[in-house]
């Protein structure tokens, strides 16, 4: 893939092997990771809280994309993702047991593109394993390559 833009998702924003007390850790934990590598201002961590709280960010094959409030957008510096493994499940509520968090920054219509490719990747049940059980970066990063090319076009 050739081109100028900085890729949405990269080794520095990919954390494998993590533990999370609950939800509102796992969280806690993405907009850190947002945080950490310049994607958003300190206030986008509390509107991942508030859309998690009018809407669960549960999408299925133990995957949840934590991410902020509409209103939110003003602190997001720059369009990035990063995805934080839970190997032993992080409690998501109402019987929603998740491995994989895909936090997202988004601060345009990126966000439609983004949500579209990742469901892509979730609907082949092998490649959603593969996330889920993910033991190094380069796994993580040629699964979600499509995000990438989704949302330069």
């Amino acid at each position: 893939m050739t081109t100028e833009r900085t890729s949405l998702l990269t080794a520095d924003g990919i954390h494998l092997g993590r533990a999370a007390t609950g939800r509102d850790d796992a969280i806690d934990q993405c907009g850190r990771a947002l945080l950490d590598l310049g994607a958003v201002e300190v206030d986008y961590l509390a509107a991942m809280h508030e859309r998690e709280a009018s809407l669960s960010t549960f999408i299925g094959e133990g995957v949840a994309i934590p991410h902020g409030t509409d209103q939110s957008r003003q602190f997001v510096k720059r369009t990035t993702l990063v995805v934080l493994q839970f190997p032993d499940g992080v409690d998501w509520g109402s019987g929603n047991t998740v491995k994989v968090c895909v936090g997202i920054a988004a601060n345009g219509s990126e966000q439609v593109g983004i949500l579209s490719a990742l469901a892509h990747v979730l609907m082949d049940g092998d490649k959603a394993e593969r996330l889920r059980s993910a033991a190094d970066t380069r796994t993580v990063l040629d699964l979600l390559q499509s995000i990438d090319e989704e949302n330069s076009q």
